[in-house]
């Protein structure tokens, strides 16, 4: 099945020819879909059938009947489910033990007519629309409106169950509100209406929505059919939402840049897997997933820290690094380790940077040692162990001279392939099974093949060792951090030219995007 793409940024979203696989088919009307973050499973609503499933490795079982015709869902940060009950019209919460309790379900003493979709802000806010779908056979109970117009609501940080929700938007303005979802910033609030087939967007002002504006109109196509309905961002900021045909994608500027083709007619859509490049799609009868280049914008659930660990130990959210006061644990299945830079130019006396101070540095943290440990332990695991040379061209053909230090590269002839500056420092040499990454620019994702090694090896918490803390071990770190990988530094196993650039790197920048440590913390939490 073939995609569509309307502008070149599309295919920097998802492949042309990505294939759209069906997981499992034969419900009644699929909606909800919400991956778990710690346990891998796919939810998902059966509406009409009056059924929650589960869909994982073994395949699709039950997992409530009946389910109060719950449509949209999502988690909290504690993980706790939140689900929109159409025929309860109600917002409720499934706690992790299973204990039910409704948060929402009147507003100025009249009964809501039937929550529909929902998300959460990272401040705990829940916001959710409110269509009267479920008041209509099939996908509710049949029954009056008590309301008789449609909104959007708030629950606040400190909402208490039963209290009444807060009202965003002027009650006449929408006329089926559907799917909604922040921007990554959280500083715009996105909503579609299903009859009016359009987007609108709202700037987030506290606990308010203003400057209301259309952000796309004119999602429909005489020929095919398919409505504005579930709708995701992802972490680039493009708005993904059901549309005739499959899932338009627009992007933040509210221009259409491709559509994503689906067999059936979608009704829904979550990003999900081990690093969340899989979108799940409720469509109709069947539920179905495609792999992506981009994630999901950072949900609060992504970080959740509740049951984060397994069964075993091990850390098994792939959206977090374990924080600094909790003991490191560290799923080997999950990890790479990647030795940067660690060639005798860079590091070793005699070598073409020797008077910079590095030697001195590296040996003051005994950095090779200490790597050398930590890649056997990963070797012993299954680690994929990956070396990243700074190589040239004898002449350094190629090289370009924008920054000082690719202008040293040459004034010092240094890191040249093939010679001995060029190479591995003495215990610290490629092994056979380790994989070795060729790049010259500062940052390992820059030119190279790293991204496609840890995708073939399904890897997605990367620990980074090797020189120069506050050049190449951070600029990769901040790539890692951006693309979605848990980075963990241990910092010695990490040197530079001396210890106050060291520091200040450790110190400052690598704490907004990586977990800072120490190799025999990693030694010990890789289990």
């Amino acid at each position: 099945m073939t995609h569509e793409a309307l502008d070149p940024a599309f295919a920097g979203l998802i492949d042309e020819h990505a294939p759209v696989r069906q997981l499992g088919s034969g419900f009644t009307f699929t909606e909800g879909p919400i991956w778990h973050p710690v346990d891998q499973y796919l939810l998902f609503s059966d509406m009409p059938g009056d059924v929650r499933r589960r869909l994982d490795r073994a395949g699709v079982r039950e997992e409530m009947r009946p389910s109060n015709k719950g449509n949209g869902m999502t988690y909290d940060a504690d993980l706790n489910l939140l689900v929109c009950e159409h025929s309860t019209s109600s917002v409720a919460m499934f706690a992790p033990d299973g204990t039910r309790t409704v948060l929402a379900s009147h507003f100025e003493g009249r009964e809501l007519n039937s929550p529909n979709d929902l998300c959460v802000k990272s401040d705990g806010s829940i916001w959710f629309t409110d269509p009267w779908y479920g008041r209509m056979p099939g996908f509710g109970v049949e029954r009056p409106r008590e309301l008789g117009w449609q909104g959007v609501f708030r629950l606040p940080p400190n909402h208490r169950p039963g209290d009444e929700p807060q009202l965003v938007v002027d009650r006449y303005t929408f006329t089926m509100p559907n799917g909604l979802c922040f921007c990554p910033t959280e500083e715009k609030l996105y909503i579609n209406d299903t009859e009016q087939a359009n987007i609108r967007v709202y700037d987030v002002q506290g606990d308010k929505l203003i400057n209301g504006r259309v952000f796309a109109s004119g999602i429909k196509d005489s020929l095919k059919p398919g409505v504005p309905d579930g709708m995701k961002c992802d972490a680039q900021g493009n708005v993904w939402v059901t549309a005739p045909g499959g899932l338009w994608v627009y992007n933040p500027a509210g221009k259409l840049i491709g559509k994503v083709a689906i067999p059936e007619l979608p009704a829904n859509l979550h990003w999900g897997g081990p690093d969340w490049r899989t979108l799940y799609v409720c469509a109709s009868t069947s539920v179905y997933a495609v792999e992506t280049k981009v994630g999901p914008r950072n949900e609060p659930f992504m970080r959740a820290r509740g049951a984060a660990t397994s069964s075993t130990g091990a850390s098994a959210d792939p959206a977090r690094a374990p924080s600094a006061d909790e003991p490191l644990q560290l799923d080997p299945s999950r990890c790479a380790l990647i030795i940067q830079d660690m060639q005798n130019d860079v590091v070793m006396d005699g070598g073409a940077f020797a008077a910079s101070g590095s030697p001195e540095h590296c040996k003051q943290q005994n950095a090779i040692d200490n790597v050398a440990r930590l890649a056997a332990r990963c070797r012993q695991l299954g680690v994929p162990v990956i070396h990243v040379h700074f190589l040239v061209p004898q002449g350094a053909a190629g090289l370009t001279l924008n920054a000082p230090l690719f202008e040293g590269v040459i004034d010092e002839n240094a890191l040249v392939k093939g010679t001995w500056g060029g190479q591995a420092v003495p215990g610290l040499e490629p092994q056979p099974g380790d994989y070795v990454v060729e790049k010259n620019r500062m940052s390992a994702w820059e030119g190279t093949q790293l991204e496609t090694i840890l995708k073939s090896e399904g890897r997605d918490m990367i620990i980074e060792t090797g020189a120069w803390t506050n050049m190449s071990i951070e600029h990769t770190a901040r790539t890692g951090a951006d693309k979605g990988y848990v980075m963990v530094i241990p910092e010695d196993g990490c040197s530079t030219m001396n210890a106050d650039w060291h520091n200040a790197s450790i110190n400052y920048a690598m704490q907004n995007v990586a977990l800072v440590t120490k190799t025999d913390a990693v030694i010990s939490g890789l289990r």
